[in-house]
């Protein structure tokens, strides 16, 4: 299930976050305490309230324990656009949960939000994050060389994109 996070997710959001494993490909350093997952809560507060970005946590249908995050990001209203990104809790790794979230995201990223395009910026080392966009649809469409420096690694971005044409096409088969 996707559903707004809350203060309540702070412990979750920390689980999740505070892991090297997890956050290994993403573009910052794992969280180190609670302050972290507060300071994310408001600050996707503040940008839905300016209608920028949108994360949502991921939950099984039984709990109500956040497992995950989905989100849209660097939107472009007039061009229709964002970028989507995801993170999943390490033991929930392997069972097709985050496939189903993100199903149901762009579902409505393509319905009701209306959106055109969307775009993943993907290090290239990830080949689990990169099968999960190729098998819903996304085609890698570049690659741009050292375009980030995270711990003092450089890693390139495989840049993926997909078209609500595209996706309607595929959910309509």
């Amino acid at each position: 299930m996707l559903r707004p996070l809350t203060d309540a997710d702070v412990d979750a959001l920390l689980s999740i976050f505070g892991d090297p494993e997890v956050v290994r490909y993403w573009s910052g350093s794992p969280w180190s305490g609670p302050e972290d997952a507060h300071r994310m809560l408001a600050a996707d507060r503040a940008a839905f309230d300016a209608g920028g970005a949108i994360r949502v946590g991921v939950s099984l249908r039984d709990e109500d324990r956040v497992i995950g995050t989905v989100s849209l990001f660097n939107r472009s209203e007039s061009n229709r656009r964002a970028e989507i990104g995801y993170a999943l809790a390490r033991s929930a790794w392997g069972q097709g949960l985050m496939h189903e979230a993100l199903v149901q995201w762009l579902d409505w990223a393509f319905g009701p939000l209306g959106l055109h395009r969307l775009e993943a910026d993907v290090d290239p080392e990830n080949v689990a994050s990169r099968r999960s966009l190729e098998r819903l649809g996304f085609r890698q469409e570049g690659l741009l060389r050292e375009r980030w420096i995270v711990g003092g690694e450089v890693a390139d971005t495989a840049f993926y994109g997909l078209l609500a044409r595209e996706w309607q096409a595929r959910t309509q088969r």
